[in-house]
C-alpha cells in the first residue's frame, strides 16, 4: 500500500502562485507515477502534472508553462509549484500515484483562485 498526504492549497487571488506538496509514504518500490489531479467544480476529475522516477514529467495543456512538478532526490515528496494562477484553476488537488497498475489516492487539498 502507498499513502499519499498532499498540503499547500488555499485562497489565492488571480495571478498569483501556490505551492502543493504529495508526501509518499509506505510501499513506495514499483511507483511508476506520481503527481497531481483536479476536480473543478461540476467537472471530472483531470490530470494537472505527473512526474516518473527518472524525471520525465506530463502536463496537461491548461497548465504547462504555468505549473512546474518536481520531486525530492528520495523521490518519495513531489511538489506543484503554480503560477500565474487562473480562476478556472480552482478545484480539489488530488494527490496521485500509479505502482505498477494500481492507482493511488490522497485526500484533496482546496485551491480556489478568486478573479
Amino acid at each position: 500500500q502507498v499513502q499519499l498526504v498532499g498540503s499547500g492549497g488555499g485562497l489565492v487571488q488571480a495571478g498569483g502562485s501556490l505551492r502543493l506538496s504529495c508526501a509518499a509514504s509506505g510501499s513506495t518500490f514499483g511507483i511508476n507515477a506520481i503527481g497531481w489531479y483536479r476536480q473543478p467544480p461540476g467537472k471530472q476529475r483531470e490530470l494537472v502534472a505527473t512526474v516518473s522516477p527518472g524525471g520525465n514529467t506530463n502536463y496537461a495543456d491548461l497548465v504547462r508553462g504555468r505549473f512546474t512538478i518536481s520531486r525530492t532526490s528520495a523521490k518519495n515528496t513531489v511538489y506543484l509549484q503554480m503560477n500565474s494562477l487562473k480562476a478556472e484553476d480552482t478545484a480539489v488537488y488530488y494527490c496521485y500515484a500509479r505502482k505498477f497498475f494500481d492507482d493511488y489516492w490522497g485526500r484533496g487539498t482546496q485551491v480556489t483562485v478568486s478573479s
